[in-house]
């Protein structure tokens, strides 16, 4: 008898552990993914309050998210998770659903 490849059998128990395994790690790293967004999202307000701070020492003004994108300020208004960076008349930084 000639045994110089695999079984169907052989291949199909390996398709079934790989599937397993694929079913098992799939949750892990979008839960992951969320986690990461909302990180970054907190980082980006962080980053944000600090240059509003700093627009307002130069211009005596608070800014909005738009002036501080056209002024270099920040890089963007929008976190990974779609979410908008709001900057109040106050100053304060918030995130909002919509634009």
């Amino acid at each position: 008898m000639n045994e110089k490849g695999f079984t169907l059998l052989e291949m199909l128990l390996v398709l079934v552990v790989i599937s397993v395994l694929l079913l098992l790690i799939i949750p892990g790293v979008v839960q992951q993914r969320e986690r990461v967004n909302a990180k970054g999202c907190e980082a980006l307000v962080k980053s944000t309050e600090a240059q509003v701070q700093a627009y307002q020492l130069e211009n005596n003004t608070w800014p909005t998210a738009e002036q501080l994108v056209d002024g270099d300020y920040i890089s963007t208004d929008k976190c990974p998770n779609g979410k908008v960076i709001v900057v109040s008349d106050e100053g304060a930084v918030t995130l909002s659903d919509t634009e």
